[in-house]
């Protein structure tokens, strides 16, 4: 298995050009010009390709600030770029750009106005990269190809110094009736690690519901009703792909909107809904819903210190945040139960006074009863027209009274006459992990882990402020059809319930090609409504190669749970259990074809895997699961219930096919490359498209391509208006399908990279989506 470590900078593309080679004429001019070239071509969005004239230049950093009003994109891109050589070198800009860009400023180093800038065609930009492909035998730029680009003038870069470079441009963003979609370009290869921050300001007229990114985890901050300022996650900058985020307007209550990606295999394609709540608080004649909240509290002899103390401040704080008229309960446990209360009572300020005194007198001894807590926490009488939460909070196994995993889990399935909502929460690395996302999973809940060295206080605190204001509960997306189903495999089954703020991101797939009709059915703020919608597919894309690979990346993390739950109470899993065949031949061929890699499967990056074998394949796929789903306490059980909940709630890209090991760090897969709608797995100095990685030993590709040849051209024009262009943009030899035929791309060079095959850790703090 290859992995990679991120690089703090990258060398990025920088060529040696002779004089007036290479540029034409601008969409603006028309009699063909040439101008001098400066020493350097730069482009900040595509990987390194090589350094020919000035070692040692590099990109540091990009800063893009982008200011979105109504559908007007204006994105100012800062670009830092550093002279590591002894002597001034100059350079200037290549910047690839929407359709219709306008530049409005270039700069550098504080100077204006002196200098110019010219946008060119897509076709004429590919002219460029092909000279350039053809020069240097690399075809990074090739990923842009059915792109316009910004050409800066010549500009000077002082030896050991960094030169920062503005460019800004404004552009007209797609809109989809209440949705609006901007794109900056980035590079998908996963060798690009030039840090990025961007930072998005959005306004409309009308109030934002809801903002959305399929590439890049997110931080959101809404300022007002109709404005947004968004940036990427911390730890995220450096993930490769371009940056894609949608923004949908409000529209009478919940709004929603669709994302379609055409696929003649499944008879239509893949959706994704994505829906968003009212940006404003519910009007004055309307109720609303209430919180009904339970904290179910560990206080056994483990808890002794500073996790109790933690407890009872997160406890407090808890209450505090309850409003006035919403109920609450507390229950602590070790051995034997103690409750504040024989039922929830009203929120008031007697009531908080009496639970602050009950939390200071609670002190830690004794076993852990989990399953006599969970029961007195679901079956106590509920407070009328509330959403019943339960924080559950446990720092270890159940030791006292039934310690049965299955009765445990029964409790959630079985026993939960109220339908309480279970948000778990395992303190330390001695908890039954995949328990604990169980009980929280079958109960529209979500379990959360405190690993040592972290503060229980936060991390509930981060939970409670997402249960802020319940707007639509017990969701529930139908679709409408007046004849046979046409809608299938959608996730997740059952959705959440929504709260202030929330959004939901459903999954599918779509038959015909007829307009989808959906109704959403809920408890809105109190009362009971729907919300029909009715979405063409007519503009289903391989642009929107996201949405079948999100669907797959969920279906897996399904499928990884049924097998969990094979091994139900960490007993080890029958060898010739029929089921657990079907399910491991599903993750593998899901995996395969989409390039997703889990703990289980990482065999499929591994150097030399004979993907014709597929028994093996399969086998070692099931020693794995074999091999690790038992594990019921310590941090192999943690790692592989947070690598279920990743999948199965997955809504943006992962393209390094991250991932928690069993000691809880975060790697990364190397050799297996998403690029645009398709997934390519490296073998020696090629890349083999997984369409047909199965059949690499026999396969006879119908044509061979040479880099810089007319037919290669001829290629890149073809591939840039089925927006695939950067299948060929990997490094090496390309194996894919083209048209229903296999077509080999050579490089003529043999660029095979030594990589570890070993997993190497991440950034811990990089985030997943």
């Amino acid at each position: 298995m290859l992995l990679s470590r991120p690089f703090s900078r990258l060398v990025v593309i920088v060529c040696a050009i002779t004089a007036g080679s290479l540029f034409a004429q601008t969409v603006s001019q028309p009699v063909p010009r040439q101008r001098p070239m400066a020493h350097n071509v730069i482009v900040p969005q595509s990987r390194h390709f090589g350094c020919i004239r000035t070692p040692g230049l590099i990109v540091e950093q990009v800063d893009a600030n982008v200011d979105i009003i109504e559908q007007v994109a204006t994105t100012t891109l800062d670009i830092v770029i550093r002279n590591g050589g002894g002597s001034q070198t100059e350079a200037e800009l290549l910047i690839p750009v929407p359709s219709g860009a306008v530049v409005r400023e270039f700069n550098y180093g504080g100077t204006s106005g002196v200098s110019r800038v010219e946008v060119l065609a897509a076709d004429e930009a590919r002219r460029i990269y092909n000279q350039i492909v053809s020069s240097m035998r690399d075809p990074a730029l090739l990923e842009f190809a059915d792109m316009h680009v910004i050409r800066t003038s010549v500009f000077p870069i002082q030896p050991g110094q960094s030169q920062k470079v503005r460019v800004g441009y404004e552009s007209v963003l797609p809109r989809d009736v209440d949705r609006v979609d901007y794109v900056l370009p980035r590079s998908e290869s996963l060798d690009y690690r030039v840090p990025w921050n961007v930072t998005v300001k959005m306004r409309a007229k009308r109030p934002i519901s809801t903002v959305y990114s399929p590439s890049h985890p997110i931080d959101v901050r809404r300022a007002a009703e109709n404005l947004i300022h968004v940036n990427i996650a911390k730890g995220a900058p450096v993930q490769p792909g371009a940056f894609r985020l949608s923004y949908l307007l409000e529209n009478n209550g919940v709004n929603a909107t669709l994302m379609a990606y055409p696929d003649d295999a499944v008879g239509g394609g893949y959706f994704l809904v994505l829906g968003g709540l009212p940006a404003h608080d519910a009007d004055d004649g309307d109720a609303g819903i209430k919180r009904e909240l339970t904290l179910v509290l560990d206080r056994s002899g483990s808890m002794n210190g500073e996790k109790i103390e933690q407890v009872r401040e997160a406890a407090k704080q808890v209450i505090a945040g309850l409003g006035q008229g919403e109920a609450f309960n507390i229950i602590t446990y070790s051995d034997t139960l103690t409750s504040f209360s024989a039922r929830p009572v009203v929120k008031n300020a007697q009531t908080e006074r009496d639970a602050r005194a009950f939390l200071d007198a609670v002190q830690s001894n004794g076993g852990t009863n989990i399953h006599a807590a969970l029961t007195e926490a679901l079956t106590q009488a509920p407070t009328k027209d509330m959403l019943p939460l339960v924080l559950f909070l446990t720092d270890g196994m159940p030791t006292v009274g039934n310690t049965s995993e299955q009765a445990i889990r029964d409790l959630v399935a079985k026993s939960n006459p109220h339908n309480r909502r279970v948000f778990s929460f395992g303190v330390g690395a001695d908890v039954n992990g995949q328990l604990l996302d169980k009980l929280s999973s079958a109960s529209r809940g979500m379990a959360t882990f405190v690993l040592p060295g972290e503060d229980v206080e936060v991390k509930v605190a981060q939970v409670y402020r997402g249960l802020k204001g319940p707007v639509l509960t017990n969701p529930k997306l139908a679709s409408i059809t007046d004849g046979s189903p046409r809608v299938g495999d959608v996730m997740p089954a059952e959705m959440d319930d929504l709260f202030e703020g929330g959004q939901f991101i459903v999954l599918g797939t779509y038959r015909g090609n007829a307009p989808l009709k959906f109704r959403l059915s809920g408890n809105y703020r109190g009362k009971d409504r729907t919300f029909d919608f009715t979405f063409p597919v007519d503009g289903a894309t391989v642009a929107n190669g996201f949405v079948p690979r999100l669907w797959a990346s969920r279906k897996i993390g399904t499928l990884v749970d049924a097998i969990a739950q094979l091994g139900g109470t960490g007993t080890e899993i029958a060898t010739n259990d029929p089921r657990m065949r079907e399910l491991v031949d599903e993750i593998v061929r899901l995996g395969t074809k989409y390039g997703i890699l889990t703990e289980y499967t990482a065999v499929l990056a591994r150097e030399g895997v004979d993907f014709d074998d597929e028994v093996a394949i399969r086998e070692e796929a099931d020693r794995n699961f074999k091999g690790r789903v038992p594990a019921r306490s310590g941090l192999a059980s943690i790692n592989q219930a947070k690598n279920g909940q990743d999948l199965r709630s997955q809504t943006c890209a992962n393209m390094a096919n991250e991932f928690w090991d069993a000691n809880m760090n975060r790697v990364s897969v190397a050799n297996v490359q998403q690029v645009c709608d398709l997934a390519f797995y490296r073998r020696g100095n090629r890349w083999v498209d997984s369409r047909v990685i199965q059949k690499e030993k026999e396969i006879k590709p119908s044509r061979t391509v040479l880099y810089g040849s007319d037919e290669f051209v001829t290629l890149v024009a073809k591939l840039a208006t089925q927006n695939r262009a950067g299948a060929i943009s990997l490094e090496g030899d390309v194996l894919l399908v083209i048209d229903g035929e296999p077509v080999l791309v050579k490089s003529g060079e043999d660029k095979a990279k030594d990589k570890s095959a070993e997993p190497v850790a991440v950034a811990p703090e990089e985030p997943g989506c």
